[in-house]
């Protein structure tokens, strides 16, 4: 049975709601995130300073010992250095430069003459290009004021910050959609699996729930199990032996573009567990935000339906 997907004579009024209500959060609690992340990105850069000496010494062993920091190196420049920039201006291979950026680490398939020559690379760029108007013991060449370490920490922090400002709120709104799904569902009497609690979607009790629970699905092309993430896993109070539970995806989006970008990931996904599981699987979308009608007509094409978050009550009509 359908409880958004077949009813268009809705959706206009509902995307009107949706984009208020994102719009309500954005404003009120937004700030309150970004505020919060650059504090702790603060210390992280503080951090580094400390480590390198106040950027006096970031050569290879440095960066060897702690690859993460390269982050935090990039925003030190003036003007601050993108991840493919710095590849380019340093003439080195992508590859040990993402996964420091993306795992806080060196690759492990890389000679050690390559790695240091590489990392050889990217310290002599940073440090050419080190912003000496923030950095200003660089040229005196002593060590900073408590003052003048920590002015220079808050204004990378917010470089950084400023590079993930939509990363940092897309995670914000999610938690605080997550914590509304819970609440709605504690409220009928339906009980939170722990995280890290032995639990797979097959074993949940009845009147049970978990969040970012991995579901395993058979690959199209030879047949390996790959895991998926779902965000919200529920089984329903009322299910038989062998029911799948309900599968929730939370999405928020700040902007309709984005939106149409994305929206082949859920028909990916719905299409693997259907392959897996079977046509009667539930996959349901919870929304907040700028969901136009172009981003609708697909999913429903597809057969996702969802719920709006300024109507979580409609968790109920999905045997809940």
């Amino acid at each position: 049975m359908a409880v958004n997907r077949d009813k268009p004579d809705k959706w206009k009024a509902d995307i009107a709601q949706s984009v208020d209500m994102y719009n309500d959060w954005f404003i009120r609690f937004a700030p309150e995130a970004y505020r919060s992340r650059r504090g702790q990105t603060t210390e992280k850069v503080e951090a580094t300073l400390q480590a390198t000496r106040d950027l006096r010494d970031f050569g290879v062993a440095m960066l060897k010992a702690h690859p993460s920091i390269l982050s935090t190196l990039r925003m030190a420049t003036c003007p601050p250095i993108a991840v493919n920039r710095l590849i380019g201006l340093a003439g080195v291979r992508p590859n040990l430069v993402k996964v420091m950026e993306k795992d806080g680490r060196l690759p492990g398939r890389m000679s050690k003459a390559e790695v240091d020559s590489t990392l050889s690379k990217l310290a002599e760029i940073i440090w050419k290009m080190a912003d000496r108007d923030i950095l200003v013991w660089l040229d005196r060449g002593d060590e900073p004021s408590q003052q003048e370490r920590y002015r220079a920490a808050t204004i990378i922090a917010d470089r950084l910050c400023g590079s993930e400002a939509n990363p940092i709120i897309r995670n914000a709104q999610e938690d605080r959609q997550l914590k509304a799904i819970a609440a709605w569902l504690e409220g009928q009497g339906y009980a939170y699996i722990l995280p890290g609690a032995s639990r797979s979607h097959d074993e949940m009790e009845l009147g049970t729930f978990a969040f970012r629970m991995n579901v395993p699905v058979e690959q199209e092309n030879d047949g390996h199990s790959v895991n998926i993430p779902i965000d919200t896993v529920v089984m329903s109070k009322t299910a038989r032996p062998g029911d799948m539970p309900l599968l929730i995806e939370a999405k928020s989006a700040g902007d309709f573009t984005n939106v149409n970008k994305r929206r082949k990931e859920e028909a990916t996904k719905v299409n693997q567990l259907r392959r897996s599981y079977g046509e009667s699987v539930q996959f349901i979308l919870f929304l907040c935000g700028y969901f136009d009608s172009t981003y609708l007509g697909y999913e429903a094409a597809e057969g996702i339906d969802w719920v709006w978050e300024h109507r979580i009550e409609d968790l109920e009509k999905f045997d809940l």
